[in-house]
């Protein structure tokens, strides 16, 4: 069984990059950092950029492949895999997914440089574990590959080994969805992600965004559905690209830039973005009101916050004014938004609201793996109540007739459609409308029914996003 996640040379690896790719898998498994934020803390200043590819190279196959990597192995090992210790279980991983799924590593290279690792961590473990590592990645390359679980059978150990997905999430999809759309969720959560621009149309077209990267030689496409998407052909560090300081785009999913249209905020408008950090849709409202008005950003984590501004200083935004608070708790954010806002019969009305709300992340599975292994299905109630907080919170804040559009990068019901049609029935002055008229008409086959927007296991390349369009009556 091999893939081809990216090419490695053969020169490339070296214990070095395999000691921090282990050190950063563990640590993925101790902590809720983001899977970025931990190779960036640990590559940057011991690695060169050639060893930081491979780390990330690594790190990403493991987490994205565990679930069938574990199922190799088990076949190989003489007790399950979860007894071992958790150095012991990584370093197996590290290795399996060298030689199931990177043909241009050898296997010799990738045997040795994982048993040598093992070898370091027998202090800290007391014991020399280098012998089981050898002796289990040399039978996983002798002993052929075992039939995958029969769908007809098992479906959701099926999907779950051939996709690397969890079971308990497979086996939710199973139960909810028809086999095939359960199985296109699957592939759509595992595919790895191209790199998506949005870009900036304060600033310029995206036909001549096109054309200053093909002068680059830098080859890239138009988005499939998003009018001001761009997807680059061959993954690549984004500062270096002509524009980025200047402002010319923003690193973005496809199908979150699908989100801000249906809002359709206008010029000299207020608009409240009630999650904001760090500022992706926040600076694509700013875009579509050409920059006039004001849109008040609120987020209660002051880390992400300073990235909203930097993103807002350097795409030139002018228009945001970057809020540090809970948007459930008004006390904190509406003194601020008082003193320069519209203030009409002592409420603070907002022409629209964004709530991309804080959720379980299902849908961005791919460009966050780590997330797989931190979560199992309670987190959807607590992520429902709090979307309900934040709901309730802002309903008051919107003006009669305005706008306020719910989105998550979710795709579960609990989170999406659940939230809404509660809201809708506790607050009967609000009505849904359908989010057709805002999307291209190539994004139509993602409204469903309800007239909502969702991008679950699509075939274009696009996360998992939800979003629906509500409007204040009175």
């Amino acid at each position: 069984m091999k893939a081809h996640e990216r090419n490695v040379d053969n020169d490339a690896p070296g214990p070095s990059s395999r000691a921090v790719a282990l050190s950063i898998l563990l640590s993925s498994r101790r902590t809720d950092d983001v899977l970025d934020e931990l190779i960036e803390q640990q590559t940057t200043s011991v690695l060169q950029p050639r060893d930081r590819s491979l780390v990330m190279e690594l790190v990403y196959g493991v987490l994205r492949r565990q679930e069938t990597i574990d199922w190799r192995l088990d076949a190989v090992l003489s007790k399950p895999l979860h007894r071992l210790p958790a150095v012991v279980q990584m370093l197996l991983r590290l290795g399996a997914y060298q030689l199931l799924f990177l043909d241009r590593i050898p296997a010799s290279a990738a045997v040795n440089e994982t048993v040598r690792l093992a070898k370091s961590y027998a202090k800290q473990l007391r014991r020399d574990w280098s012998g089981l590592v050898n002796g289990v990645l040399r039978n996983l390359i002798r002993v052929p590959a075992p039939p995958f679980p029969d769908p007809a059978v098992h479906p959701a150990r099926s999907l779950s080994v051939r996709y690397g997905i969890p079971k308990w999430l497979t086996e939710r999809w199973v139960d909810r969805l028809e086999l095939a759309q359960a199985e296109s969720a699957c592939r759509a959560s595992n595919r790895v992600p191209s790199v998506t621009l949005r870009v900036n149309s304060n600033r310029l077209t995206r036909e001549e965004f096109l054309e200053r990267l093909r002068q680059g030689g830098v080859v890239a496409r138009p988005a499939t559905l998003s009018p001001v998407g761009v997807v680059l052909e061959k993954g690549q560090d984004v500062t270096s690209l002509s524009g980025f300081q200047a402002g010319d785009f923003y690193v973005e999913d496809e199908a979150a830039q699908l989100i801000p249209p249906i809002l359709d905020p206008q010029p000299g408008e207020t608009v409240l973005d009630a999650c904001a950090a760090p500022g992706g849709k926040t600076t694509h409202l700013a875009a579509l009101m050409d920059d006039r008005g004001t849109i008040y950003a609120v987020d209660r984590k002051t880390a992400r916050m300073g990235l909203l501004r930097q993103n807002c200083g350097r795409l030139c935004v002018q228009s945001v004014v970057p809020i540090v608070g809970d948007v459930r708790k008004p006390s904190e954010w509406s003194g601020i938004v008082a003193r320069g806002s519209n203030l009409r019969d002592g409420s603070l009305l907002f022409d629209r609201i964004l709530v991309d709300a804080p959720c379980s992340g299902v849908g961005v599975l791919r460009r966050h793996p780590e997330s797989k292994w931190r979560k199992d299905s309670s987190a959807f109630a607590r992520h429902q109540k709090l979307q309900a907080e934040i709901l309730t919170s802002v309903a008051s804040c919107l003006r009669p007739g305005g706008v306020l559009v719910y989105s998550t990068c979710s795709t579960e019901t609990e989170e999406t459609e659940e939230v809404v049609h509660r809201f809708c029935e506790a607050y009967p002055g609000w009505m849904r409308e359908s989010v057709a008229p805002w999307l291209p008409i190539t994004a139509l086959p993602f409204v469903t029914i309800t007239g909502a927007l969702s991008t679950m296991g699509n075939e274009c390349g696009m996360d998992g996003f939800y979003a629906a369009r509500l409007r204040k009556k009175r």
